[in-house]
Order: C-alpha cells, then sequence, then structure tokens
C-alpha cells in the first residue's frame, strides 16, 4: 500500500515552493489503463466522477492500480456533497477536486466534510483508506487534511473568488476552460479577449493571495504544457486517457 501521506507532503512541497506539480485526468473505468497511468510519471491522476464514467465501486481497483506507480489518485467530485467527499476519500484518494465551487461558504463545508474531527465532520470508521482498521492510527493523520482542490469555472465563483481564496486548508484553485468560457456565454472559444480577462483575474487574485493556480490542458502538447509552467500554474492536469487514446489510435495514413 503507497505512502499516501507522503506523497500528499511531497506535491504540497512543490506547490509552496513555487514548483509545479504535474498530473493528469482519467475518464475511463480500467484499472490496466490506471495501471499505466500509474507509472507514466504523474504526481497524481484525477479519476473524473463528473464527466467519467467510472462507479463508486470501481475506485478501489483504479486506486491500486495507479499506486502501485507511487501516483497518488485524486477524485473529481460528480458534486460537492459530504457523501460523495467521504465516498471517494474512504476508497483511498489522497484528496478531491472539488467542481463548481462558488461561495467561500460551500468550500469550507466541503473542507470540513473531507475531514475526520476534530478538523472536520467526516465519518469516522474503518475502510479501504486505512486499510480496513489496519493502519487506522496512521490514516487518522492524513484524514486531518487531505489534499483539497477548488475548481473555478462560473462568473459567480469569479466574483467570490477573494473570499474563496480566504478559505484556511485550500492547496490550489484549478480552472475548469470550459465552464468558465460556458459561464460567459463563449462555450469554447479560449482565444476570445473575455476568456483571457477572465484567467488573468484569476491568475492574479491566486498570486495575491499565494494559493497555487492549476488548469487542465485537455489536448497533449508538450509546448502548452512548457508554456503554462512558464506562466506559473502550478497544479496541471496534462490530457485526459480518452483524449491520449483516441489520438494515438488514429490510423496514421488517413
Amino acid at each position: 500500500m503507497m505512502n499516501r501521506i507522503k506523497k500528499i507532503k511531497e506535491i504540497r512541497n512543490k506547490l509552496s515552493n513555487d514548483k509545479s506539480s504535474i498530473g493528469s485526468w482519467m475518464q475511463i473505468p480500467n484499472s490496466s489503463i490506471a495501471e499505466i497511468m500509474g507509472q507514466s510519471g504523474y504526481d497524481w491522476i484525477a479519476v473524473d466522477m463528473e464527466h467519467g464514467s467510472i462507479d463508486m465501486n470501481q475506485l478501489p481497483d483504479v486506486f491500486r492500480a495507479l499506486e502501485l506507480g507511487n501516483t497518488l489518485p485524486l477524485a473529481r467530485l460528480s458534486e460537492g456533497s459530504l457523501k460523495n467527499c467521504k465516498q471517494v476519500l474512504d476508497a483511498g484518494a489522497g484528496g478531491v477536486i472539488i467542481p463548481m465551487v462558488e461561495s467561500a461558504d460551500e468550500l469550507e463545508f466541503l473542507r470540513d466534510s473531507c475531514r475526520w474531527p476534530p478538523a472536520g465532520r467526516r465519518g469516522v470508521g474503518f475502510s479501504r483508506a486505512n486499510l480496513f482498521g489496519s493502519l487506522f492510527k496512521e490514516y487518522s493523520i492524513e484524514a486531518q487534511s487531505p489534499l483539497l482542490i477548488a475548481m473555478i469555472e462560473s462568473i459567480k465563483a469569479v466574483n467570490n473568488l477573494e473570499d474563496i481564496l480566504k478559505v484556511s486548508g485550500l492547496d490550489a484553485i484549478f480552472i475548469g476552460p470550459y465552464d468558465l468560457s460556458a459561464s460567459l456565454g463563449i462555450t469554447g472559444k479560449f482565444d476570445h479577449s473575455n476568456y483571457l480577462k477572465t484567467i488573468d483575474t484569476i491568475r492574479s487574485l491566486a498570486q495575491k493571495y499565494s494559493i497555487p493556480c492549476g488548469i487542465h490542458i485537455v489536448e497533449p502538447n508538450v509546448g502548452d504544457l512548457h508554456n503554462k509552467i512558464n506562466e506559473k500554474y502550478q497544479f496541471i492536469a496534462y490530457s485526459i486517457d480518452s483524449v491520449i487514446l483516441s489520438n494515438g489510435c488514429k490510423n496514421p495514413i488517413i
């Protein structure tokens, strides 16, 4: 069983020292794909419970496969709720990526939903995360502060961003480019001036409050990855299993 708390500390150390933590994204419910991605040199893999087709009962096998490569499994929740936080963390996620965070109060509630008492309100019990009680004492330390990533993907979130960034325990924010552009009425138009202006606002505020900012590079492109690193993005998801597979499978002579 991987040492999740050590891996969480490694990622936090990168973020606190102005380095970039590079991960990737999974949507396909297949442990063999997870094993391949887990051996690919990423710090973390976000298992997508919102737009992927991965069910809660498939998480343990996917997480195990990722852990074989010392890659930290994270879960992008289907929605922010106490139940979802508890279930993915009990399954062994080292942290959560919360979609559509729009206020500080919402984020504080979900932060506490991820933490065992005394730090939070999450239910305590035996689960895969603590090897069904065998590592209960060790996990009780990890459960005080799993990784907490808030997705910023609406105008309402941008308008409330300063308050969101002040929430204690927030490890990073993560721009959701498609939903953010949709909220602006320019879905998928990432070169639109209004979108670029909004991104600059998010990055400037994150820098002001010393909270790492992340983004998703959906189409795999090493040049784009280096550009985002140079632009001081620190929590970067590099492509998606489905996109990598689709691009790699195309007939090269068509």
